[in-house]
């Protein structure tokens, strides 16, 4: 493994992008593994355009080795922005990074080594497992997530404690053939079904940190999105009849060595 790729979708999020960029420059990754860190501005209101392309052009002693920013033109949610930045990417690994403080650059090395150590196709980074910090926030948001794992890996036959995580990290030749439809908070419960599909996959998952924020500290997930959850849980556990992009068959996949 030689680069891992860094999706961060932003909007709006004039106030902690520059913060989450500066940590993971600080993040040394094992074995000296390239950061490409890739930024899709889903057509922000604020000075998030503005920040960036300041820390870009500021900063000259990054340990980011490729930069790549890009600007949707309307505003198409979260899911939209992933997508982009899953068909950007060129490093052997790519992740998820939310603009937010919730999730802490510092544990990349915790997600590498299954990938490193195992072969792991994908790793999960649960918030509800291990002795890592995590932020005391809603009871019911709790029990919200727990119920939509436990519905997940009903469909998925996995046995996953954290479905909804913010922390995803896919072999990249994978997730670039996977069909992905939903454009807003549905990407987590449809990315889950499909890559479950996948012959011979290699799923791990290892606890982290969680440092939530509060609906008056920017959170923007709902309740409608916990309905949406439970709609793409079943509609892709049960009828997703389109799985693989180009194809309609995936070979067992083949492990590389690490």
């Amino acid at each position: 493994m030689n680069r891992l790729s860094i999706i961060i979708p932003a909007y709006n999020e004039e106030k902690t992008i520059s913060l989450i960029l500066d940590r993971i420059n600080e993040v040394k990754l094992i074995r000296n593994i390239e950061k490409e860190v890739i930024i899709v501005n889903d057509c922000s209101t604020d000075n998030t355009e503005t920040v960036i392309q300041n820390y870009i052009s500021c900063n000259t002693n990054l340990t980011i080795n490729y930069f790549k920013y890009i600007k949707h033109d309307v505003n198409q949610g979260k899911g939209a922005a992933i997508h982009t930045g899953i068909a950007q990417a060129t490093g052997d690994y790519l992740l998820v990074q939310d603009a937010d403080l919730e999730y802490d650059p510092g544990e990349y090395n915790t997600l590498l080594k299954p990938i490193l150590l195992a072969s792991a196709d994908v790793v999960y980074g649960s918030r509800f497992m291990g002795g890592n910090p995590h932020r005391i926030l809603f009871f019911w948001h709790s029990i919200g997530n727990r119920v939509l794992t436990f519905l997940s890996n009903m469909f998925s036959n996995l046995n996953l404690t954290d479905m909804e995580t913010g922390y995803k990290l896919f072999r990249t030749a994978i997730i670039q053939r996977i069909y992905l439809h939903e454009k807003r908070f549905g990407f987590e419960p449809e990315v889950t079904q499909k890559i479950s599909m996948v012959p011979g996959i290699k799923i791990y998952e290892v606890g982290i940190s969680y440092y939530g924020r509060t609906f008056a500290e920017g959170k923007k997930i709902g309740w409608r999105d916990g309905f949406r959850a439970i709609y793409c849980i079943l509609k892709f556990g049960l009828f997703n009849n389109k799985l693989i992009a180009e194809s309609k068959k995936m070979a067992p996949v083949q492990q590389a060595a690490s």
